[in-house]
């Protein structure tokens, strides 16, 4: 009898989870058609079939909630960078006008010529000092928000989530953009809804 219930319970397991999978592939049907069409086009039945296959136990979602909380923080972090330098270049700014407008009062006049054209080197050699560090902060920030791009496709793929690999490609990176807004979409669906599993 005990070999009967085991085989019962494994058949209403498997029910439920094709119940699931239909649920899940209609709702993501459903979310596609808000994509733009070009999008639309290149999700086939069958990869939103298996995106709804991989999202069934909602791993996915904690994974997905857990890059996107990741990623969060590094964007707070690199603003965080990016303000701060603003900052000090502020300061170092008022510092060289403070000191600036101290010596022409202090100059005499026969001087005068020569401290502006100093003043005008220093400010021209300050102004190219800030443009150098804050390109190199933009360049550093655009380097970590791409190697977070590379992490997270890497995760998802060996999450076994359709659609993930590592690329550059724009297109297929606004294509995975895509399929993490569908996600999303799906996950805050079901947590409203409370059929999350």
């Amino acid at each position: 009898m005990e070999k009967y219930s085991g085989l019962f319970s494994e058949q209403t397991d498997t029910t439920k989870q094709q119940e699931r999978h239909y649920y899940l592939l209609s709702e993501l049907q459903t979310l596609v058609k808000d994509l733009p069409s070009s999008f639309q086009q290149r999700l086939s039945y069958t990869t939103l079939s298996d995106l709804a296959q991989a999202l069934i136990d909602g791993t996915v979602y904690e994974i997905v909630q857990g890059l996107l909380d990741i990623q969060h923080l590094t964007e707070k972090n690199l603003y965080n960078q990016r303000q701060k330098l603003h900052s000090e270049h502020r300061v170092l700014r008022h510092d060289l006008m403070r000191k600036h407008k101290l010596a022409l009062q202090t100059c005499k006049s026969h001087n005068l010529t020569v401290l502006k054209t100093n003043q005008r080197a220093e400010t021209e050699a300050l102004e190219q000092r800030v443009k150098d560090e804050q390109r190199m902060m933009d360049e550093k920030i655009i380097a970590e928000m791409d190697q977070k791009v590379l992490d997270q496709q890497n995760t998802l793929e060996k999450a076994g989530v359709p659609g993930f690999y590592i690329t550059t490609n724009p297109q297929e990176v606004t294509m995975q953009m895509n399929l993490l807004e569908l996600i999303l979409k799906l996950q805050q669906k079901e947590s409203q809804s409370g059929t999350l599993p």
